[in-house]
């Protein structure tokens, strides 16, 4: 069986593939924007939770504070020092 699985695979690496997806109604950018949303989403949502500390890390957690105030979204009391 696995001398015709071998010159199987190798007749149909000379064929054209070609991938469908009929009930798909986005686009590939749809799709990326939406999976990046839902990560943004799911960040801001770690960096609102008050529970959460780490000292050693407090340097990236700035950092991603400070891109999420870039963009006009509140990070809740992570960035509230004063």
């Amino acid at each position: 069986m696995d001398l015709a699985i071998q010159l199987l695979s190798k007749l149909l690496e000379r064929q054209q593939i070609r991938v469908t997806f009929p009930d798909l109604t986005l686009t590939a950018q749809e799709m990326v924007e939406a999976s990046s949303y839902q990560a943004l989403c799911q960040i801001r949502e770690i960096l609102r939770d008050d529970s959460l500390s780490d000292p050693e890390c407090f340097e990236k957690i700035e950092r991603i504070v400070c891109l999420f105030e870039q963009i006009g979204s509140n990070c809740g009391s992570r960035h509230d020092f004063g």
